[in-house]
């Protein structure tokens, strides 16, 4: 009897042993690799951080623009007069503003001037917060004021 040849047991050769332990080791590298990324919870949450900052500040900056956008149109829509007397008061505002502050050196204590320079030295160096957190306020109160009207 003749043994057909698909009866036969075929045995692997080394060189293909070879290549399939390579294909295994490969294979089990990147799984590690995976599950290690996975369990970096600092990297994760570092990760995460970067994106929410970033969409912040793309909030941020687009609450700006509309900020500087409705502040133009209100500006715009004001007559020439009440454009003249706002410069006038606004002048007025920081001439008395000037002798306020000449009045405070004057007559503040020491340890109280230095306080409020380092809260105005603070101010000035976060000036961008606090111009977008202003911002937010403007647009509530005009989102508030359009609701009301």
């Amino acid at each position: 009897m003749t043994e057909r040849p698909h009866d036969k047991p075929t045995a692997p050769g080394t060189d293909e042993l070879r290549e399939q332990i390579d294909h295994t080791r490969e294979e089990l590298g990147q799984t590690v690799e995976a599950l290690a990324a996975k369990t970096d919870v600092k990297a994760r949450a570092q990760e995460k951080a970067a994106e929410v900052k970033n969409q912040a500040a793309a909030k941020a900056e687009e609450l700006k623009a509309k900020a500087t956008d409705l502040a133009h149109q209100a500006q715009d829509r004001l007559p020439d007069p009440v454009k003249s007397k706002a410069a006038q008061a606004a002048e007025q505002a920081r001439a008395k503003a000037g002798q306020a502050g000449q009045l405070w050196q004057e007559k503040a204590p020491e340890p109280v001037r230095h306080t409020t320079s380092q809260g105005m030295r603070l101010a000035r160096d976060n000036r961008g917060v606090l111009l977008t957190a202003a911002g937010a306020v403007v647009l509530v109160w005009l989102a508030c004021r359009r609701r009301k009207g």
